[in-house]
């Protein structure tokens, strides 16, 4: 018999809880941040109906359960949050600290494809960049204020919605926005959230989508279990002071997730996507026991089980893709649970990556790899043959709201031409989980106590634990659940609101935000949130709020040196947009790095990856110019360490015999300052250069930027390479930067 490739898409919808806690009363109040209304209004409904367009295709979509209950508030209109308030606020009533935060605030999204497609929005936003905040504080009217208030929550409407009449009027009106234009546009956002969660019952109903759930409050249920667990991925990691252990409190959110489920969709559900896809071998009963038939976890996570490295060609395909395409089954005392593990690069292509690409180019790259994948399992298969003998299941997961912020139209024409390629294909076919293994019951077993203890990230816990910021808020977390178990007469039915503080502070988020790693414009509010939550606890049960809630987790400054946070896309034009390089690697070089360099012209350099391109970005000191200021070409040389291949001294005269300038190196891309034009070469033989065509691009304006794409390099991925930066005038060296060090790089 011979089968299609089956492919499972799982889109994980989430939000943390943003409502604060009253002091006073421990209550739920005001919420601190708009995001469940504002990516209500433009990713959690266009994504099911565009899907509904093409009924072949079937998919299965994550709701998160604090996610729910937030949607519910802002449809009920019991929602407020700050953004909302000025939203609903008389311009002439706006105070000199509203506006304020209007002007820092309302421009947040991608303003490549949130802002800029909107003339009024870009120019309101084109102020801000060149005249600055103070300028507009002092220069706006009531009417520019308006209109921004408008546009913020017109832009984050999806485009699919663009056709309602009212929705088209207002894209047309552009300007001169009134407060009930404004008020208007709000009840639109609520009409528009109020679709989501029956639209998902309609399509599970059909048939043609699959509906799960997340433990209650997204908590990482090993390290609720035990933080030690961090330990078993990353054996010296330093940990919390105290030690946290409530596996008892797994169930619990366990319990309240599958009710939620039963309550809004009407039949219990089967899947659970463990928060942040983290598992361990404890967490496996309780899962099994609810109920649940299967879960999803990472790649990374089935590597560290089978002590097996995923290595894939150069193209980016799993080398062995019999060990990853498959489920698997895990025996617990309550019975088997299936897993399906989902393709890491896959998943960040759709969500990190494609963004950047036409649309068409993108949904063909994509089905490319899938058709990659079937015909690597076809040439692997004993008979050989030109059809699979075998069910494979390729598992794509991924969050389902974020990344469509980068792409044209919210990612809308990428979809389109995806679902329609893939409803003609009749070698590849879109499944729900519980379709396949209901079909094909995973038969490869993994012993549950072999199961290995991490998630998404690395297969570890290093993004929630270990750091000293996040260890900190562990042992603050620890303490609050340690008192409310000295109050065992507190129960869920007689005192709802502390065990509501517990799950809402034991959420993964705020450990997210924590320490190095991750960074926002909103850090501050999320140590505030969850030190809210912390406090509630012991509000609701009549005891004293320590003082060390009352001053923050962290302190939230300006950080210097860091590596990369995220993938980045960066418009190569020589500009350096803020919003490009927010997530970039940075290197501090003038005035940090000792007497030779604090008069270095060069004052920092950004560094990132996607899964196209490396980006460099160089910052020189305001009014530099190539070949008087500064010297007339910049180098760029890569360093493969521990790699098999021919390798070369840098092409650059009287170079210094000192590390690393004298390194051998393997790649070579030339820039030309003052024209911007660039040259590549590889090393070869004899220690020689040669030329090699590229399509690096360079810009330089207010600074250098400058993109290499990864097929120039010709390095298979997860491979660590090193560059350095030589500054020369017609081949002649002059100075090179960092001092004393590689610039590090991971080829995603």
């Amino acid at each position: 018999m011979s089968y299609p490739l089956y492919v499972a898409f799982i889109w994980h919808q989430h939000q943390p809880l943003y409502k604060c806690r009253d002091r006073g009363s421990g209550t739920l109040g005001q919420y601190r941040l708009p995001w469940v209304r504002l990516h209500g209004t433009k990713d959690y409904l266009d994504l099911v109906l565009l899907l509904e367009r093409y009924p072949k295709l079937h998919q299965t979509v994550n709701l998160v359960p604090s996610l729910i209950l937030q949607l519910e508030d802002y449809v009920a209109g019991k929602a407020f949050d700050p953004y909302l308030e000025v939203a609903l606020t008389p311009s002439e009533q706006l105070n000199i600290e509203q506006k304020q935060f209007i002007i820092e605030h309302f421009f947040d999204g991608n303003h490549h494809t949130l802002i800029d497609p909107h003339p009024r929005y870009r120019e309101l936003y084109g102020l801000r960049q060149d005249k600055g905040r103070e300028w507009c504080l002092d220069n706006w009217t009531l009417e520019d204020f308006s209109d921004l208030l408008a546009w913020h929550n017109l832009a984050w409407i999806d485009p699919l919605f663009w056709d309602d009449p009212e929705i088209e009027g207002w894209l047309k009106q552009g300007r001169n926005f009134t407060l009930s234009d404004r008020q208007r546009i709000y009840s639109k956002q609520r009409e528009i959230i109020g679709r989501i969660i029956p639209q998902h019952r309609k399509m599970q109903d059909a048939g043609q989508l699959e509906v799960t759930t997340t433990p209650y409050t997204h908590p990482i249920l090993p390290l609720l279990a035990d933080t030690n667990a961090g330990r078993r991925a990353v054996p010296h990691m330093n940990l919390p002071q105290h030690r946290f252990q409530w596996e008892e409190d797994i169930p619990r959110h366990l319990k309240k997730s599958w009710t939620m489920y039963q309550d809004r969709f009407g039949r219990t559900p089967r899947g659970l996507w463990p928060s942040e896809q983290s598992v361990s071998p404890e967490v496996l009963p309780y899962i099994a026991q609810q109920g649940f038939e299967w879960i999803c976890s990472d790649e990374a996570v089935l590597g560290c089980t089978l002590k097996h490295f995923f290595h894939r060609d150069e193209a980016g395909n799993v080398v062995d893709p019999e060990v990853l395409y498959r489920p698997y089954r895990l025996e617990t005392p309550y019975g088997p649970l299936a897993i399906v593990f989902r393709d890491h690069r896959l998943s960040d292509l759709i969500g990190f990556t494609y963004g950047t690409m036409d649309a068409k180019q993108a949904s063909s790259n994509l089905v490319g790899h899938l058709e990659a994948i079937s015909r690597s399992l076809k040439s692997r298969q004993h008979e050989g043959g030109t059809s699979l003998e075998n069910p494979w299941l390729v598992t794509i997961a991924l969050d389902g709201e974020n990344c469509w912020e980068y792409y044209y139209k919210d990612g809308i024409p990428f979809l389109e031409s995806l679902y329609q390629t893939l409803s003609d294909h009749s070698d590849i076919k879109l499944v729900t989980v519980s379709e396949f293994i209901e079909q094909f019951p995973a038969t490869e077993i993994i012993p549950s106590e072999q199961l290995h203890s991490g998630s998404w990230v690395d297969g570890s816990f290093t993004t929630w634990i270990g750091d000293p910021a996040k260890n900190r808020a562990w042992d603050l977390l620890t303490e609050a659940r340690q008192v409310l178990a000295n109050h065992p007469e507190a129960t869920e039915e007689n005192n709802p609101e502390v065990w509501e503080a517990l799950y809402a502070a034991e959420g993964s988020d705020w450990f997210w935000w924590f320490g190095e790693g991750h960074s926002s414009n909103h850090d501050a509010i999320f140590d505030q949130l969850f030190r809210e939550h912390l406090s509630a606890i012991y509000t609701s049960l009549n005891e004293p709020i320590p003082r060390n809630l009352k001053k923050e987790v962290e302190i939230h400054e300006i950080r210097g040196d860091h590596q990369p946070e995220s993938f980045i896309h960066p418009v190569i034009n020589g500009k350096g947009d803020e919003q490009d390089w927010d997530k970039a690697g940075r290197l501090e070089i003038g005035g940090a790095r000792g007497t030779m360099h604090r008069s270095s012209a060069v004052q920092r350099l950004w560094y990132g990856v996607d899964h196209l391109n490396f980006y460099l970005r160089v910052d020189f000191k305001s009014g530099m110019q190539p070949g008087k200021d500064i010297p007339s070409e910049l180098h760029l040389l890569w360093f493969y360490p521990d790699q098999i291949m021919h390798n070369s001294p840098a092409p650059i005269a009287e170079l210094p015999e000192e590390a690393p300038l004298n390194y051998l190196f393997h790649h070579h891309l030339g820039i030309n300052l003052q024209t911007a034009s660039t040259w590549f070469e590889e090393a070869g033989e004899h220690l020689l250069w040669h030329p090699r065509a590229s399509r690096a691009q360079a810009a330089f304006e207010q600074c250098l930027e400058v993109a290499v794409p990864w097929a120039d390099l010709q390095i298979s991925p997860d491979y660590p390479i090193r560059l350095t930066l030589v500054f020369a005038d017609n081949g002649i060296y002059r100075t090179y930067v960092p001092e004393n060090a590689l610039v590090p790089i991971t080829v995603p």
